[in-house]
């Protein structure tokens, strides 16, 4: 039997703390949501409900509730229009704009919602929480356009595309098309919602959309480092290359853990512990030797980025908070998306420097200047032909415009902080932009990734009968996966069905080397 996420075990929202590995299986269906039954928990839910009720019963000015918003908190709120008030919320920040979240995307940012409101300091009802897990049950999915957000007060516009649709307005994607709310809401057995006070807030008012997208964006970027590596490899080898720049006594002698365990992982790649293979040329081109060095550097931020994405992902993020404990209103700014921003500047950097890495290995396996003995653009073409067949040639262009874009986009959009909202917002993280802009590099690198996939492809095979010894086991078995996805190019074709099959199956984690 084919498993599907109603087989596998649900990941569970109850406050409890949450990994990037959960969004991302919840971002693709593997596994399914379901919220907590603790009587504890669910107590808790409705404990900060019901303070909150009283409060206002008992005529407590409480931010966002009976009062306007942002700079018009000094607004107060006829008591008989408090009711209103979350409506107008979700209804007046209907401004965005760009393409919409994909299905995945889409999939994560409700789990980062429903995550934080689950932490039980937001004063929401059990019901708002149930309807927002039954979006994920039965992957009824809001249209949120990507762009919109400053990031402070978290992603107030595309997150009013999450509440507009639990109250029935808007549109999702259902069952594999477009439609309003309400229909696709009656389809699952469910009402639209009133929202309660502070509801429409505790949805909007938070980091959920640049938290949901950097949790797929650490995803990705794991698996450039991995092929970055076993890329690097093959090119070694092709190249003709020498294997011991990647010395484990060399390497202790610097005790980053990052370039560590690139070098390891390329002396068992390359059976590096036999002699070397090119003893007249004792040091390769920076772009193969320091490739523990830049590769290394993604390694060991990533630890670094997990912790402050999944510290994020854990927080109440809302303001203010309904402390239902200690029965206090905490007014304050944890929407501001700073951790985030840092995060994805951090990681579209170093993402970018790996395709710039994979961009010069690829420039040195063309050139028969460099390639040691390889054929022009790793054209396989023989004889006469060879005159009008061109090989890897356009590839190598196009793998370097990807480059090229993929570091324009490394400009770090924090620092581009803009006064908002009357001056109210008037230090904003841009984590959203931040988290998009790392989306996008890793998009471009991927495709960098991928086109190296055919060339190594290539270059192995090209260099096979030219080398006095057999191909290392590990790269053995790769070239074998390799040519039984691609054909080798002999005769000139285009390769861009290729090149997106392997993006699908990259993306799909197919391709993902060195696990555990």
């Amino acid at each position: 039997m084919t498993l599907t996420a109603e087989h596998l075990d649900p990941v569970i929202f109850d406050g409890r703390r949450l990994g990037v590995d959960e969004v991302v299986a919840l971002s693709t269906r593997a596994r399914p949501a379901a919220l907590g039954q603790a009587p504890a928990f669910r107590e808790r839910i409705v404990r900060g409900a019901a303070f909150l009720d009283r409060l206002l019963r008992e005529d407590g000015v409480v931010y966002g509730v009976t009062t306007g918003y942002g700079d018009s908190c000094t607004v107060s709120i006829p008591p008989e229009l408090v009711a209103e008030l979350p409506h107008h919320l979700y209804t007046f920040h209907g401004i965005g704009a760009g393409r919409w979240l994909t299905p995945e995307e889409t999939r994560a940012v409700l789990a980062a919602r429903l995550a934080s409101l689950c932490q039980g300091v937001s004063g929401v009802s059990w019901e708002l929480l149930v309807q927002l897990e039954q979006l994920l049950v039965h992957d009824l999915l809001p249209l949120i356009p990507a762009e919109g957000s400053v990031g402070a007060s978290g992603d107030l516009t595309p997150l009013s595309y999450v509440a507009a649709v639990l109250c029935g307005e808007r549109e999702v994607l259902f069952e594999g098309r477009r439609q309003p709310a309400a229909e696709a809401l009656a389809r699952i057995g469910r009402q639209p919602l009133r929202l309660r006070p502070k509801e429409a807030l505790a949805l909007m008012n938070g980091t959920s959309v640049m938290t949901g997208l950097a949790c797929l964006a650490w995803e990705r970027a794991d698996g450039v480092a991995r092929l970055a590596t076993r890329l690097t490899a093959c090119n070694v080898w092709a190249s003709d290359g020498n294997a011991h720049h990647f010395d484990e006594t060399l390497f202790s002698l610097k005790p980053h853990a990052g370039p560590q365990l690139v070098a390891r992982r390329l002396r068992e790649d390359l059976l590096s512990d036999r002699p070397a293979r090119n003893e007249s040329r004792l040091q390769d081109r920076y772009s193969l030797r320091c490739a523990p060095h830049v590769i290394g550097v993604l390694e060991d931020a990533m630890p670094w980025l997990r912790q402050l994405i999944e510290n994020e992902l854990n927080s109440a993020n809302d303001n203010p908070l309904i402390e239902p404990d200690e029965e206090r209103v905490l007014h304050g700014g944890h929407f501001y998306g700073g951790h985030i921003a840092l995060a994805m500047d951090t990681l579209k950097n170093v993402v970018a420097n790996v395709a710039d890495l994979l961009d010069r290995q690829l420039a040195q396996l063309v050139d028969t200047r460099f390639n040691h003995g390889l054929p022009a653009n790793l054209s396989a073409a023989t004889g006469p032909r060879a005159a009008i067949n061109h090989g890897l040639k356009a590839l190598q262009i196009s793998v370097s415009a990807w480059t090229a874009e993929a570091l324009k986009q490394t400009m770090p959009a924090s620092v581009f902080s803009r006064s908002t909202e009357c001056h109210n917002q008037d230090k904003v993280s841009m984590g959203t932009i931040a988290a998009r802009d790392a989306l996008r590099v890793l998009e471009l690198t991927e495709q960098v990734v991928a086109a190296m996939l055919i060339a190594a492809r290539q270059a192995l095979a090209l260099r096979l009968p030219l080398s006095k010894l057999p191909l290392p086991a590990p790269l053995a078995g790769f070239l074998e996966r390799l040519s039984n996805e691609i054909a080798l190019v002999q005769e000139d074709r285009a390769l861009d069905a290729d090149l997106q099959r392997l993006l699908a199956g990259m993306r799909a984690g197919q391709w993902s080397p060195y696990h555990g």
